[in-house]
């Protein structure tokens, strides 16, 4: 337990002093929400990547494979794909557009912005959404580092709660984007040495691959099956989970930050090799950690999602087993640390900056942002507080919400000139409230993110066409923003 906490303890503090280090180099709003777009390519593809991945990834995903089998990799092999599209895509069009349409430092604010919002609607309600389904996903967050505290040290699930989320509010309060982004990047290689190490080791315990095949398949010959207890909508909902990539504002708020179009290339290969790493390596810690249970009948996994942790603390020392159990916190701390920054990030520029202090001093502003941190950290924390929340449910809620309110948006956006203001508008309401509605009613088995998507994407372009007669100056702005575009391209 010494060891242990030692180890925890150490690389807190090493969080904090980046988060130091990097408040050095915070002097206006731009570094504190964008880090002045300053971010080279290794760093990039590192941020996005454990940006993406919370604790459902050493948490959520390996129980959700304890418990149905290798089934469930259809949601690893759809993100895959999803992201890998998103950086090819999106990612530098994005880059370019958003700086080039007013230097927009927030998705709200690149929204105003390309659509000529001067009343800036389109910017309240992107923002309205923001808080609505972040606040989900940063309680999520909160979850699965009490998860980690309390099974780790015995602590109760409150005081667990409360440590964990202590300890990512305050270096992102003091660094703010910066520091988000360079613990992310040790946060990113910590995950990937946990995820690569885990499941060999798990195998060395059993004896070979082909005894833990054996122990998985006595528990259930289905558990190797692919397809078992599939339908063809069980396997869109699964493999659907990649269409979110294209509205995850912590995630394209990394592309946006990029030092350049010209890194995009590089920035998405480091990513996405980091990305199938990690998830081959959680898919096989889940499935081979059936193996490893009916091995260890002593052992108790009362709660699936613990499995990462219970065969860490089982099989390696306890100096390697606190390195390792880090990577959870890593996981965790990398996408609630972007979370609650670009939450905080949106009240400040979208609210404040706008509305309430248009005169602001940066000075002024990065304050705000801290504080705004806080209050939506202390919003998640509340939602959070309920034990029997679940991990991978809170976090498929919300990556729905943003999937189906912004992805469409994001991508239409930066592809159809003729995409108009009232499209947009209505299509990311349309979106949202399709998900909201879908949970409530959990229709046909689908998951909600797939039809929000599509109805975001009809909405959009069925308005714009009906819109279309006030649109020019919005379509000159486009051409300029892609003309822009293929310049810097060719730069490359």
């Amino acid at each position: 337990m010494f060891t242990t906490t030692t180890t925890f303890v150490v690389y807190i503090f090493a969080m904090i002093v980046i988060g130091i280090v990097a408040a050095r180099s915070t002097s206006s709003l731009n570094d504190y929400v964008l880090g002045g777009r300053r971010l080279g390519r290794v760093i990039t593809g590192l941020s996005a990547g454990a940006s993406d991945m919370s604790g459902w990834l050493l948490m959520g995903l390996p129980g959700a494979l304890y418990v149905a089998g290798i089934s469930q990799a259809w949601i690893a092999i759809g993100l895959t794909v999803g992201q890998w599209c998103n950086w090819k895509f999106v990612a530098a069009r994005l880059r370019s557009f958003t700086q080039n349409a007013s230097d927009a430092l927030t998705l709200p604010d690149y929204f105003a912005a390309r659509f000529k919002d001067n009343k800036r609607i389109i910017a309240v309600v992107s923002a309205f959404i923001i808080l609505i389904f972040f606040v989900v996903y940063c309680a999520s967050g909160m979850v699965s580092g009490a998860r980690l505290f309390e099974q780790t040290f015995g602590m109760d699930y409150k005081n667990a709660l409360l440590v964990g989320a202590v300890s990512t509010i305050l270096y992102v309060c003091i660094g703010g984007f910066l520091a988000v982004s360079w613990t992310d990047a040790v946060q990113a290689t910590l995950m990937i040495f946990a995820l690569v190490i885990t499941p060999i080791i798990i195998i060395a315990d059993v004896g070979s691959i082909s005894e833990a095949n054996a122990l998985v398949a006595a528990k259930s010959p289905d558990m190797a099956n692919m397809l078992k207890g599939t339908t063809i909508i069980g396997l869109v909902s699964l493999a659907g989970w990649g269409l979110g990539y294209m509205g995850q504002p912590h995630i394209l708020v990394r592309f946006m930050a990029a030092a350049t179009v010209r890194g995009m290339g590089g920035a998405r290969r480091i990513s996405i090799g980091w990305m199938i790493f990690c998830l081959l390596g959680a898919v096989l810690v889940g499935y081979y950690g059936v193996a490893f249970a009916a091995k260890h009948p002593e052992i108790s996994v009362d709660n699936p999602e613990q499995i990462f942790i219970i065969v860490t603390q089982t099989l390696f020392t306890p100096w390697v087993a606190g390195i390792l159990l880090s990577a959870i916190l890593a996981a965790v701390m990398s996408t609630l640390s972007c979370q609650l920054l670009v939450s905080s990030t949106t009240l400040t520029a979208d609210f404040y900056a706008r509305v309430i202090r248009k005169h602001a001093s940066q000075t002024e502003l990065v304050w705000v942002g801290r504080f705004m941190l806080l209050l939506v950290a202390a919003i998640a924390y509340i939602i959070a507080l309920d034990p029997n929340s679940g991990i991978l449910k809170l976090v498929s809620y919300a990556w729905a919400g943003f999937g189906a309110a912004f992805g469409p948006t994001v991508l239409i956006s930066v592809f159809w000139k003729k995409m108009t203001l009232p499209g947009a508008i209505l299509g990311m309401i349309a979106g949202a409230v399709t998900v909201i509605i879908w949970e409530i009613g959990q229709y046909f088995g689908l998951y909600s993110l797939v039809p929000g998507f599509i109805i975001s994407a009809i909405v959009i372009f069925i308005v714009s066409l009906l819109t279309q007669k006030n649109n020019s100056e919005v379509e000159r702005l486009f051409e300029k923003l892609e003309a822009n575009f293929w310049i810097e391209v060719k730069d490359r």
